[in-house]
């Protein structure tokens, strides 16, 4: 059964699988990481786990069996009780119910672990998938998103609160 673990050092070789595996599939529904996070993701993930390690995001993978990644899902930005959420999932496992699982489980982690209250995602207009995934995990929509936030895409913010 997958599992949600908190990003570290050795994840990485896995990560960058999934990133490479499913770079087309991402870029159909959000910005393209370029060609840069590739040439240079051993920085970018170390920089990452420093990050998290000064507790101002939280970076998790779900690893299947296998060790393998099916998806990333992140808190960042954290400050006075809130963070942003962020997720991906592998194509081979979108539309199973993995990303919806995976930010429940995300929120429950948030307020047991991290204390936070209130999570923010936002969602393209054009990306239906994840506006839903978001609903079922309990967002409700509160207002539009700056197109910037989006990769100059209209879009959505969407809000939980998990107190």
């Amino acid at each position: 059964m997958p599992e949600l673990q908190r990003l570290r050092a050795d994840h990485a070789p896995a990560v960058l699988a999934f990133e490479l595996a499913n770079r087309a599939y991402f870029a159909a529904s959000v910005s393209d990481r370029g060609d840069d996070f590739f040439d240079q993701f051993t920085d970018r993930y170390n920089t990452l786990l420093a990050e998290q390690e000064a507790g101002i995001c939280a970076f998790h993978v779900l690893v299947a069996e296998d060790g393998s990644i099916l998806g990333r899902f992140n808190l960042v930005d954290i400050e006075d009780r809130a963070a942003e959420l962020g997720y991906r999932v592998a194509e081979h496992v979108a539309g199973r119910g993995v990303a919806t699982a995976g930010v429940r489980e995300l929120c429950r982690l948030a307020a047991a672990r991290l204390g936070l209250r209130i999570l923010r995602a936002a969602a393209a207009h054009e990306n239906a998938a994840s506006q839903k995934v978001l609903i079922k995990a309990g967002f409700v929509p509160v207002g539009p998103a700056d197109p910037a936030d989006l990769g100059g895409k209209p879009g959505t913010w969407y809000q939980r609160d998990i107190c």
